[in-house]
């Protein structure tokens, strides 16, 4: 049985961190996701942005804690979590998160946060520690060109 999700997209709002007794860092970061459609017999463009929780743990965490903040670009893989519980009212309710196994920021660091101008991804694996990665160039690197839904449109059957 698999169960994996991949999600690439912009953090809505700083992350909660938190440390437990036990001394474990845990982190809840926001995560939206755009879709974009492009409608030919109308000419107009939809959007359609999902929202998602990702949960990270200890070394995953720390990175969260030290480098992402709102509008942040990550990159996360992880597993689909649903927790069940009963509310006030008696009511049993639901919610859906990804517990992160990976993370990578997508985004330049400076001033200790990820920016959203594209660079080479920083990867923040859960066995892995945070090393800085080596400084580029004095000449900057050109933009990587990013496919966008808009494109792979053109090439459907209908």
């Amino acid at each position: 049985m698999i169960n994996k999700v991949i999600l690439v997209g912009n953090v809505g709002m700083d992350p909660e961190v938190r440390t437990l007794e036990s001394g474990v860092k845990t982190a809840r970061v926001r995560l939206a996701t755009s879709e974009r459609f492009y409608n030919r017999e109308t000419q107009q463009a939809t959007e359609h942005t999902e929202w998602h929780t990702i949960t990270l743990w200890r070394n995953l965490a720390d990175v969260v804690d030290r480098f992402v903040k709102k509008g942040s670009q990550i990159y996360v893989e992880g597993r689909l979590r649903t927790r069940e519980w009963t509310d006030q009212t008696g009511n049993k309710r639901y919610s859906t998160e990804i517990m992160a196994d990976d993370m990578k920021l997508l985004g330049r660091r400076e001033g200790g946060a990820a920016q959203s101008e594209p660079s080479a991804p920083q990867n923040y694996g859960a066995a892995q520690t945070y090393t800085p990665a080596p400084q580029p160039a004095a000449a900057p690197a050109a933009p990587a060109i990013q496919p966008t839904m808009e494109d792979s449109l053109d090439d459907l059957p209908f």
